[in-house]
């Protein structure tokens, strides 16, 4: 199985990288610049994604895992607007170009298969007032993959939503509760057994399915 990871030189990414090596597959992974043999990708200009990926090659499982917890000003009262509009654009919409630009490899593939990585601080009962950029750019991508999801149905493409919990990664914090490699093992087990049955649908990275 060869996969697409979105942002591996770090964190989850990093960790989903080397648990797809462990386990047999091909990951290919993708960093600012390129390095490690990673593929270059910057997600900032979305129109300039597709081209970025034009020498991918075959992709199964499409894994948009990239993403930033920034600004540092984002409450309701004192909102970095230029910074907002920059995590929406790297959270949200850089995932669905990302997805476009390789659905002519998935399309070639047996099984293919598209998760992202959202929070659980998009879910709408969480009424809370920090950060509130980044819980509005993972709420908007859960919308727009569960879009894609039916868009694609007819394909056969299954699309999921993954929160992966609070994980001890540069941005999680050294307090957070899960494992890296833990959740990373997880998620490709999710991705494993995923189906068109599940296409549209919001899991823990345990594999329980949980609400929007």
């Amino acid at each position: 199985m060869r996969l697409l990871i979105t942002g591996s030189n770090r964190g989850i990414g990093a960790a989903l990288y080397n648990a797809a090596r462990t386990a047999g597959h091909t990951p290919i992974g993708t960093t600012r610049d390129g390095r490690y043999g990673t593929i270059a990708l910057t997600l900032d200009r979305p129109e300039t994604i597709a081209s970025q990926l034009t020498n991918v090659g075959p992709v199964d499982v499409l894994i948009n895992n990239a993403g930033v917890i920034t600004p540092e000003r984002q409450s309701p009262l004192d909102m970095d607007f230029a910074g907002f509009a920059a995590t929406l654009c790297i959270n949200t919409i850089a995932p669905l170009a990302v997805a476009q630009a390789v659905l002519p490899q998935l399309r070639r593939s047996s099984a293919p298969k598209i998760l992202a990585l959202s929070s659980q601080m998009a879910w709408m009962g969480y009424r809370k007032c920090d950060r509130i950029a980044y819980r509005a750019s993972k709420a908007a991508l859960n919308k727009t993959m569960q879009g894609l999801a039916t868009a694609l149905e007819p394909e056969g493409i299954p699309v999921a939503l993954v929160d992966p919990g609070w994980v001890r990664t540069d941005m999680g914090g050294p307090e957070a509760e899960q494992d890296p490699m833990v959740v990373a093992a997880s998620i490709l087990t999710l991705a494993n057994n995923l189906t068109l049955q599940n296409t549209g649908k919001f899991f823990r990275f345990t594999g329980e399915e949980r609400e929007f």
